[in-house]
């Protein structure tokens, strides 16, 4: 049965041919093939159903495919999925009457690699075929392409909000260029010693844990060689790395900001038919600078804004943090005719313990507390240092004043268990004050107000 088919497909290429040298000989040019044999540039001439009569030996070159192999094959097979829509509409109008100069579309080649083809074509009514001229310029999409994910990269550095964000891009941009659905940013930081995954997706594998630098992981030997690693399958049999099925093709590439290596991209294929090569590395290895430079300044802009809106003992929002998040909250409750509370507490005899144990001992007891107060209260709730040892806390979404004095009640009782610091016993108690939107005023200074004055005299009256 595979000789007779084979058989009809050697015949079928033969008719082809001779269709196709019926046609040469009434243009009257008989050096023509010669000269056609020596462009760079893929003559083909295909019949009004898309089959290929003839591809001059430069097609073998552009497609993968030879000469005999072409011959009599439908054009559309190896057009782009995506792109035969396009292709189709493109031959009718060409079939109609009017040439094409400029036509690009995607080809696949034999390998499975895409081709990038610049088509010039116009159709001959006499012979019943169209004649085109097949130019490659996929190296030149390449670079069109690597240029506009450096210019996206960039782009995402200054217009995304926070870095979760510019990793998501990075991602979406460089999985434009090449096969990157399993793709991870590692970042490592030399204080701690801790190479982490700010960035991980991965059909098979969880996120790992923070690994040292001195551990046998690939990431590891990336980062402290700082040059590229490219594995294959044959290379991953013997490495930890854990994953059903196994691993196809590793491919990472150091991050590096002025010649400091800082992380690596690493994409990996569990596939066979998406392998990556030494052109792979390249490609990643250039955006890779970009990256780079992206996340260092994403990472710079978010250590100013850290800076600049947290307390940096406590880590807490500090009072210009506080004051935005308070007026968001306040217009969402005039919004939905909702409840927020106030909370004012400082801590009694705190002066007490830094002139007894000194200036670090009430520095230790700033953070401490800072911990147990967030704590206290939810994930949505805000806690902010106002400074010194005085503390703000805004409930948001309260349905009852009474749902505020619990949470007052629970931070009394978690401050005034004693603090261990660096082996020093510290025991405290916190005065509070507690002010409702809208039962205590309808502002931040009126509510402020109010819960600082309650504060005080609940002080007043331990005394």
């Amino acid at each position: 049965m595979a000789a007779i088919v084979s058989g009809g497909r050697h015949l079928q290429r033969q008719l082809f041919q001779e269709q196709y040298h019926s046609i040469m000989r009434s243009l009257s040019f008989p050096a023509l093939g010669k000269y056609i044999d020596l462009l760079v540039d893929a003559v083909c001439v295909v019949d009004k159903h898309g089959h290929f009569l003839y591809v001059s030996p430069s097609a073998e070159r552009i497609f993968g495919y030879s000469q005999a192999e072409m011959m009599g094959m439908q054009m559309l097979e190896l057009v782009h999925p995506d792109d035969r829509e396009r292709t189709i509409n493109a031959v009718e109008t060409i079939i109609a009457g009017q040439p094409e100069p400029h036509f690009e579309n995607r080809y696949l080649r034999k390998n499975g690699e895409i081709a990038h083809i610049m088509w010039s074509a116009r159709w001959s009514e006499e012979n019943q075929c169209r004649v085109a001229v097949a130019r490659d310029i996929t190296l030149r999409k390449q670079a069109e392409a690597v240029q506009q994910a450096v210019f996206a990269i960039a782009e995402a550095s200054h217009n995304t909000e926070d870095l979760d964000s510019l990793y998501q891009q990075i991602h979406g941009i460089i999985g434009a260029l090449l096969p990157a659905g399993n793709f991870a940013i590692a970042l490592y930081d030399a204080p701690t010693d801790c190479i982490s995954f700010p960035y991980f997706i991965d059909q098979h594998q969880p996120v790992p844990a923070c690994q040292s630098l001195a551990s046998d992981s690939d990431y590891a030997q990336l980062i402290r060689s700082g040059e590229p690693l490219l594995l294959d399958a044959l290379q991953l049999v013997t490495c930890p790395m854990g994953a059903t099925p196994p691993v196809q093709s590793w491919l990472g590439v150091p991050l590096k900001i002025q010649g400091r290596t800082t992380g690596a991209l690493v994409i990996k294929s569990y596939s066979e038919a998406a392998s990556y090569s030494a052109k792979t590395l390249e490609l990643l290895q250039f955006v890779s600078n970009q990256v780079a430079a992206a996340i260092d300044r994403r990472q710079l802009i978010e250590r100013l804004q850290q800076r600049a809106l947290y307390d940096r003992l406590t880590r807490l929002p500090n009072r210009d943090l506080f004051y935005d998040r308070f007026n968001s909250a306040m217009a969402r409750a005039r919004r939905n005719n909702g409840m927020l509370s106030l909370l004012f507490l400082d801590l009694d005899k705190f002066k007490e313990v830094n002139d007894s144990f000194g200036h670090h001992t009430g520095d230790l007891l700033l953070e401490a507390v800072a911990r147990r107060l967030e704590l206290s209260v939810r994930e949505c709730d805000t806690i902010a240092r106002f400074g010194g040892d005085e503390f703000v806390v805004l409930l948001e979404n309260i349905d009852h004043p009474a749902q505020s004095d619990l949470v007052a009640d629970k931070i009394f009782q978690q401050l005034t268990q004693p603090f261990d610091l660096n082996g020093t016993q510290i025991s405290i108690a916190p005065s509070i004050g507690l002010a409702h939107f809208p039962e205590h005023g309808d502002n931040e200074k009126d509510l402020l107000h109010h819960a600082d004055n309650l504060m005080y005299t609940r002080k007043s009256q331990r005394r």
